[in-house]
C-alpha cells in the first residue's frame, strides 16, 4: 500500500479513491457521540505541509487504537480514502504507532515541501539584500539574524491560508515576488519600503501561529492572544529599529528622508495591511505602498485558498466544487493554458 504525504493524499483521493496510508502527528483528538449515542473519535492529523480531520467510528479497525492515543502522538493511518459530504474520509481506517526513524522522516517534511520552502527562504534573503535604503535593509537583516528559525517554522494563518509549518515563509516570499512585479509597472512605488513591509506585516504570527521545533500541533500563545499579530508586529519592528539605529546612529542621521519618517511609514504598513477596521486594522491604508501591500496580501491569501479548496472541497459537478468559506461561493476549476502543437501553432 502506497504511503503518501497528506497533500498527496488529498490530490490522489479526489481523483482516484483507493487504499493509501499516511504518516502524521495527532494534532487534536476528541471523543464524540452521534445523536443516537454511537461513540466515535474526531482526530486531526498533521504533517509538514497539511492536515486532515477524520472520524474514527466504533466499528472501525482503528477505534481501539484511538482510545489509547493522546495529542502529539505519531501514527500511521491506513484505509480506503475518498471524499464524501463531510470531506476526506478513510473507510475501515487502521491506526498504528510510528517508530523513531519514521517520526524523524515526517518531521523533516516531504521532499517537495522542503525544496519549495528552501527556495522561498532564499528568495526572501535575496530580496532583502537588494534593498537600497540602508535603514530598511538593516532592520530586515536583523530580523532574519534573530528570528530565522522561528520564522521558518511558523504558519501563515491558523486555518484559512498557508496554515502549515513554514507557510509564513511561503506567503512572504510570494508576496515579495508579487511586490517586485507590481513595482516594475508602478514605478513611483517605494519598492524598498514594500519589501520591508511584506517581511514585517505578519511577523507577529511567529507567536500567534508558530509551531514547536518537534511537532505539527500549533499551540496558542498567551501574549499573542492578548495582543494579536498586528500589535505584536508593531512592537517587534519598533524594537528591532531601535537596536539597528543604535548601531548605525551616526550614518542614519545623515540620510534623507529622516529615519523616524521611514520607521513610521513601515509601521503604517503593518498597522493597515488588513485594509479595513472590521478586519482588524486600527488604521486604513493611507499611502500607495500601504494600499499595494494590502491588496498583495489579500491576493496571495485568496489564491492559496483556491489552491487548497481544489484539494479539499467536495465535487458538486464536473469542474465545480463546494465553496471555501472565506471565498463565499462555490469554486470552479480554472481554465487550462493553451498548448502549442508540434508545428508551433496553438
Amino acid at each position: 500500500m502506497e504511503t503518501l504525504s497528506i497533500t498527496e493524499l488529498k490530490s490522489q483521493a479526489a481523483a482516484n479513491p483507493g487504499e493509501y496510508s499516511i504518516h502524521a502527528q495527532v494534532a487534536t483528538l476528541a471523543a464524540r457521540e452521534t445523536r443516537s449515542g454511537k461513540p466515535y473519535f474526531e482526530v486531526t492529523l498533521a504533517d509538514s505541509a497539511a492536515n486532515i480531520k477524520l472520524k474514527i467510528w466504533q466499528d472501525s479497525p482503528g477505534f481501539s487504537k484511538a482510545e489509547t492515543l493522546q495529542e502529539e502522538d505519531w501514527v500511521l493511518a491506513r484505509g480506503f480514502w475518498s471524499f464524501n459530504d463531510y470531506g476526506l474520509d478513510a473507510r475501515d481506517c487502521e491506526l498504528q504507532s510510528l517508530q523513531d526513524e519514521q517520526i524523524a522522516a515526517v518531521l523533516a517534511g516531504d521532499e517537495a515541501t522542503r525544496a519549495k520552502q528552501t527556495a522561498d527562504y532564499n528568495d526572501i534573503e535575496s530580496s532583502i539584500h537588494g534593498i537600497s535604503d540602508p535603514r530598511l535593509k538593516a532592520i530586515c537583516e536583523l530580523f532574519l539574524e534573530k528570528f530565522s528559525a522561528r520564522f521558518r517554522r511558523s504558519g501563515g494563518a491558523r486555518n484559512l491560508h498557508h496554515a502549515r509549518r513554514g507557510g509564513l515563509v511561503e506567503h512572504v516570499a510570494q508576496m515579495m515576488r508579487c511586490s517586485k512585479a507590481l513595482c516594475s509597472v508602478y514605478g513611483d512605488l517605494n519598492q524598498d519600503l514594500i519589501i520591508a513591509g511584506v517581511l514585517f506585516h505578519d511577523c507577529g504570527k511567529m507567536w500567534e501561529n508558530s509551531y514547536p521545533e518537534q511537532g505539527f500541533k500549533m499551540p496558542y500563545d498567551f501574549s499573542a492572544e492578548l495582543m494579536g499579530h498586528i500589535s505584536f508586529g508593531v512592537e517587534l519592528a519598533n524594537s528591532l529599529w531601535k537596536e539597528a539605529e543604535t548601531k548605525e546612529a551616526t550614518d542614519w542621521k545623515m540620510l534623507e528622508p529622516p529615519s523616524d519618517k521611514v520607521r513610521l511609514h513601515l509601521i503604517h504598513l503593518i498597522l493597515s495591511h488588513h485594509g479595513t477596521y472590521e478586519f482588524g486594522s486600527p488604521v486604513l491604508p493611507k499611502t500607495p505602498e500601504a494600499m499595494a501591500l494590502h491588496h498583495i496580501d489579500n491576493i496571495d491569501a485568496k489564491l492559496e485558498m483556491f489552491a487548497t479548496g481544489y484539494l479539499e472541497q467536495e465535487i458538486l459537478a464536473p469542474g465545480v466544487q463546494k465553496k471555501v468559506w472565506a471565498l463565499q461561493s462555490n469554486i470552479v476549476q480554472p481554465l487550462g493554458k493553451a498548448e502549442a502543437d508540434e508545428s508551433g501553432k496553438e
